[in-house]
């Protein structure tokens, strides 16, 4: 049996795309399928602000580059990312390639959301009440305040 530090050093080789190999030995290999979700394509700025723009109007991948400071490539990532998040889809008119939205995915995280906003809501109503019960209790202060006396 192998412990850690064993498993590490017999490894050799990552490959990242859809599916992620691992080569543990030689001849063996462990596959894992990298899953992409919403909630991923929305945990990046870059990625939130990329459907901002295109949730208005279908834009070219030129057009949508054009609106960061990083470079073509990384924005091509971040585009696969949302495709493969199901959150935009390529077209191709001509030769552009158009990204257009499709916003319905974003309802998965406001049915996640609205779990947790109904828990808030009823804490938050119960701090009111407690607040609002606890200041019936406080004494009113004067509005003139007092006068210390000189000895």
């Amino acid at each position: 049996m192998y412990g850690a530090l064993a498993v590490l050093e017999k490894f050799k080789f990552i490959c990242a795309s859809k599916s992620l190999r691992i080569y543990l030995q030689a001849n063996a290999c462990l596959f894992m399928e990298a899953r992409r979700d919403v909630f991923q394509a929305i945990a990046d700025p870059t990625r939130r602000e990329i459907i901002h723009l295109i949730a208005r109007e279908p834009r070219h991948l030129n057009a949508i580059a054009e609106n960061f400071d990083v470079s073509r490539q990384a924005i091509s990532l971040h585009i696969k990312i949302l495709v493969e998040c199901g959150l935009i889809e390529i077209k191709q008119q001509g030769r552009e390639r158009y990204c257009a939205a499709r916003l319905e995915k974003l309802q998965e995280v406001q049915e996640w959301i609205s779990q947790y906003e109904s828990f808030w809501k009823t804490k938050m109503q119960a701090l009111k009440n407690f607040l609002e019960d606890n200041s019936k209790h406080v004494p009113e202060k004067n509005s003139s305040p007092r006068k210390s006396k000189k000895r």
